[in-house]
């Protein structure tokens, strides 16, 4: 009988690759928890909808009765946390909707499954001892590593399971309370769980608000291709395939109690990047928009977001040492896949582009919200 894994956020960029993947195996019977809220897309689940180990829940994880409910009813060996507000800009402009889900959300969500875990210890604790729950979070959390202007490869410190925290933005604070509420239900209450702390993910049906989509989309359309100050910001690009297989190797065999940091080891500058993009479309989509001589004409340097980190990278020995995992997914090869996907799959694009969300700039931290 195939173990049952509940995912939140599954209807998500990462979270629907995991859902994908996990029922590509034939142990994992699927329940997706999501809210659906702006990046949150059945379309990127239409090909596992009627598979007969899925099942979707419409719910918010941070409503208690609904995830009472949904432990009850599903009774899941395994939770794969993904559900989060994820985009720095936005948590600049508005910081309470990243309080909510990501600090209040994983606290409800952790106060349920220990409700549901202590019932099994009680009734079935063969069950209670094999029930893990993976926290996923960002190497964001860390702070700014080092100054970005010596460039990608030079000789600088790496993010690791060790180091400390200091987030920057909305965002990279309110994931730092969640990775710490989970450390203390594990120490405190002895609930069985793992945490990851992963690099920039990139890759097919990400949405569109995010560096490489955004780009991709931007210059199809002939807009300007805004970039932060000069570009120089470093990322460590993990292609989401990579990260998925790290978190289904991660609840399979990482230790109780434990954190994994999971990277790509391909550091690129955002200007690099964008660029390599306008290389790909220059191949790949030549007819351009009216008015455009090359896609790299596009190219704009704005004003930095307030807060901005200047370098992420990530030394991910520790998972490579202890479970084997290593990323097989080179940048190049991934970048040039993912542009292709986009453009193959504008169908999938411009469903998202339905008026909630029309490319525009955000995180200029102009905004104030009404508390």
């Amino acid at each position: 009988m195939a173990h049952t894994l509940l995912i939140t956020g599954g209807a998500g960029f990462i979270g629907s690759a995991a859902v994908r993947a996990a029922l590509s195996r034939d142990d994992w019977r699927v329940v997706n928890i999501d809210k659906l809220t702006y990046s949150g897309n059945r379309a990127s689940l239409a090909e596992v909808e009627e598979h007969p180990r899925y099942n979707f829940l419409h719910a918010d994880i941070a409503d208690a009765a609904a995830m009472r409910a949904a432990f009850e009813v599903f009774e899941p060996d395994a939770v794969m946390h993904l559900a989060a507000e994820s985009h720095v800009d936005r948590s600049i402009d508005s910081p309470a909707a990243f309080l909510e889900t990501n600090v209040r959300g994983t606290f409800v969500l952790l106060e349920e499954a220990r409700r549901y875990w202590r019932g099994l210890a009680a009734a079935r604790p063969e069950k209670a001892a094999d029930f893990r729950f993976l926290h996923i979070s960002t190497d964001e959390v860390f702070g700014d590593l080092a100054d970005a202007s010596a460039g990608p490869g030079a000789q600088a410190p790496l993010f690791s399971e060790s180091t400390p925290y200091a987030p920057s933005s909305p965002y990279s604070a309110s994931k730092a309370a969640s990775d710490h509420l989970v450390r203390a239900w594990q120490r405190t209450y002895g609930l069985p769980t793992l945490i990851t702390n992963c690099s920039n993910n990139y890759g097919p049906r990400q949405f569109p608000e995010k560096l490489i989509p955004l780009t991709i989309i931007n210059a199809l359309a002939g807009r300007k291709l805004p970039v932060y100050g000069t570009g120089a910001q470093i990322r460590d690009w993990l292609h989401v395939e990579d990260h998925v297989r790290a978190l289904l190797l991660v609840l399979a065999r990482g230790r109780v109690g434990e954190t994994y940091a999971v990277g790509g080891s391909n550091e690129q500058r955002n200007i690099d990047v964008v660029r390599a993009i306008c290389g790909h479309l220059e191949t790949l989509a030549p007819r351009k928009p009216a008015g455009v001589r090359r896609y790299e004409d596009l190219i704009t340097l704005v004003a930095d977001r307030p807060g901005h980190d200047g370098r992420y990278a990530i030394d991910a020995g520790k998972i490579r040492r202890e479970l084997g995992w290593r990323p097989r997914v080179s940048f190049a090869e991934g970048l040039a896949a993912t542009v292709r996907w986009y453009l193959d799959n504008e169908t999938w694009w411009r469903q998202v582009l339905d008026g909630t969300y029309r490319c525009e700039r955000l995180g200029t931290g102009d905004r104030m919200e009404d508390i």
